[in-house]
């Protein structure tokens, strides 16, 4: 029987013949983000993508060396406009938004068990860990440099804060409290960090 997800697809599929590769490429992505973040990586394989997608394995494999590798994209489809970065002239609401809008996703949806998962998975897959570092924590990184050496430009930050550090710093802080649960990740935590980085820790 057809998922839900799966009938858009089938229709676009019967009614109009072969479909452009942009709009089966987009139903892949759909479909392996939909079904990541609803059972986990356990779950997650081509066979499931493919089928709800109505695409072949073959031409999923063409796109995507690995299960990882989809997983991970499929991740970033569904997420990445939640993840959007602000850009409102004033870095400290930005990264306060941003951030919040992270830990909200690391702790309030599937999200955060399907990040956990997948960087547990790259420990031991090569290929799924270039794709983390390529496709999903380098553009991400890049993203929150850009807005800071904005906010440089403005006179927000000292020319000679380390902005890579800093990423580290606010987003490293979040995904250590995911991974290593002492503490839980919430909005306040990460509205603290900002306040913690921008005003410094002495009285």
């Amino acid at each position: 029987m057809a998922t839900e997800a799966a009938r858009p697809a089938e229709r676009r599929r019967r009614g109009r013949g072969r479909r452009p590769a942009a709009e089966v490429r987009a139903d892949v992505l759909a479909a392996a983000g939909e079904l990541l973040l609803r059972e986990g990586m356990t779950a997650f394989t081509i066979e499931r993508v493919a089928e709800a997608a109505c695409a072949s394995k073959t031409t999923i494999y063409k796109w995507w060396p690995s299960k990882g590798a989809l997983a991970l994209d499929g991740y970033f489809h569904a997420v990445e406009t939640t993840l959007a970065f602000p850009d409102t002239g004033d870095l400290e609401a930005d990264l306060t938004a941003q951030l919040g809008a992270f830990v909200h996703l690391l702790a309030e949806t599937p999200a955060g068990r399907v990040i956990a998962e997948l960087i547990g998975q790259a420990q031991t897959d090569p290929e799924l860990a270039t794709a983390l570092l390529t496709r999903y924590s380098g553009p991400r990184r890049a993203l929150a440099v850009a807005a800071m050496e904005r906010a440089r430009e403005r006179g927000e930050l000292r020319d000679d804060v380390d902005l890579e550090a800093v990423v580290d710093q606010l987003w490293g802080a979040c995904y250590h409290r995911l991974l290593l649960p002492n503490l839980p990740v919430t909005p306040e935590f990460a509205a603290q960090l900002v306040r913690n980085l921008l005003h410094g820790l002495r009285p």
